[in-house]
């Protein structure tokens, strides 16, 4: 038996971020901008003395890394040919850039599961829970989702 619970930090939050898509042949080769909402499934076989998978209130920190990274941020792939416009546009305090390897809403769920993973083993919230997934929307009708190895390909208990 496995017990999942969910957190999702909303489009009201405010997590806006602007990126582009510069491999794109379509309008997403501009730059563009979301107040972007994220939705993590957590998992676990068992519950722990009250009763939860995660305790959400210990996740305010992973709150504050969702906005270090995405809160009013221009986001930028590392390998964008226009990465020094970027950087000078940073220096001269039009925007507040974060680069990241790749952009666009996969990209992003997997960066964030990844950074999440880490951050919950690190924190050892609960030791019998697992990220399972990370979900990044754009808007209601644009998301994408990273899941993580499951534990029966071999993932090891947090």
């Amino acid at each position: 038996m496995t017990y999942l619970s969910t957190k999702t930090y909303g489009h009201e939050i405010g997590l806006s971020a602007t990126f582009r898509q510069w491999r794109a042949l379509s309008h997403c080769r501009l730059l563009h901008g979301y107040s972007l909402s994220f939705r993590f499934e957590f998992e676990a076989d068992t519950l722990d003395d009250k009763n939860w998978v995660v305790d959400f209130g210990g996740l305010k920190e992973l709150k504050a890394i969702l906005e270090d990274t995405f809160d009013h941020k221009t986001v930028v792939a590392a390998d964008d040919p226009e990465l020094e416009w970027f950087h000078e546009a940073a220096r001269r305090g039009v925007a507040d850039i974060v680069v990241l390897p790749a952009v666009g809403c996969e990209k992003f769920a997997e960066h964030v599961y990844g950074i999440a993973s880490k951050w919950l083993l690190t924190e050892r919230l609960s030791p019998r829970c697992r990220l399972a997934s990370v979900e990044v929307k754009e808007h209601g009708a644009n998301s994408a989702i990273y899941r993580g190895t499951s534990r029966a390909a071999g993932q090891r208990d947090l």
